[in-house]
């Protein structure tokens, strides 16, 4: 399946302007390492036969910010990551450090999450503050907050070019599918569905962004908007709002298993975070 020209009618309503041809033969090479921004859809994507990351459908200049690290705005905040990694907090007398003191022992768990852990359904944000709570006896951070994702965005990096693997069968179907009902349910004043834009309508222009498949395989991910990292389902809650419909909570049930699914769409695409979008 090609890039899409059409649009349609509830799209156009929002803003839509022109079909734009992204470049999917460009290359996103890190320190040596090509990054998989395009391969087969996983075979449980029903409506895509090739997936893009996100990167593909950027400007030339944003594409840029991410091919070096010195370049890339994200590394500022990776930086507060690793003091935050290294920072005694708590009752406990611990930091991250204390119990896990490589960090690049992280490597791997990016690609995974969210996944099963105790029959429950844990994205790596519940991981970090069960680990503030219950080892370090800590304040939970707040579940989008800035010292969240910049140590989010630190365990992220060291998971950087493995490709996404994300579990789907097992005890984790019943969220994928609970996701997937969410993924596909049309929510809000303007009556859309996550699928309406990334799945039908990618590589079209609304407004003045290039509407990207919605793979979240660099995420946390610098926004150029807000100058920040921004989380996964921070990014779910700004499109809910989008659409002027009313967000699920982050950390809910709901915003979990469409980060289940969404992930999983993505499933052999290269980590990249910390990356860099619009």
């Amino acid at each position: 399946m090609g890039f899409k020209p059409f649009v349609t009618t509830a799209l156009a309503i929002m803003g839509m302007a022109f079909a734009a041809q992204a470049d999917e033969n460009a290359k996103l090479v890190i320190d040596g390492q090509t990054m998989i921004t395009q391969t087969k859809a996983p075979a449980f994507v029903e409506n895509l036969d090739e997936i893009y990351s996100g990167w593909v459908f950027r400007s030339d200049e944003t594409q840029a910010l991410q091919l070096d690290d010195f370049d890339n705005p994200g590394f500022v905040f990776l930086d507060q990551g690793i003091d935050l990694f290294n920072t005694v907090d708590g009752s406990e007398g611990k930091s991250c450090a204390s119990c896990h003191e490589n960090v690049e022992d992280f490597a791997g768990l990016r690609a995974k999450m969210p996944r099963i852990k105790d029959g429950k359904l844990q994205t790596m944000e519940e991981q970090v503050n069960e680990c503030r709570t219950t080892r370090m006896g800590a304040e939970p951070w707040k579940y989008s907050g800035s010292q969240m994702t910049a140590v989010t965005a630190l365990i992220s990096l060291q998971s950087r070019g493995m490709p996404v693997d994300v579990a789907v069968d097992g005890a984790a179907a019943p969220f994928w599918e609970k996701g997937k009902e969410i993924y596909y349910t049309r929510y809000g004043q303007l009556d859309l569905a996550c699928a309406n834009c990334h799945e039908d309508n990618y590589d079209t222009m609304i407004r003045a962004d290039h509407l990207s498949q919605g793979q979240v395989n660099g995420f946390p991910t610098y926004r150029l908007k807000n100058a920040k990292l921004n989380s996964i389902q921070g990014r779910f809650k700004g499109c809910m709002k989008n659409v002027r419909a009313k967000p699920f909570k982050e950390g809910s049930e709901e915003f979990k298993a469409l980060e289940l699914y969404v992930a999983s769409r993505g499933n052999g695409l290269s980590v990249e975070s910390p990356s860099v979008r619009n």
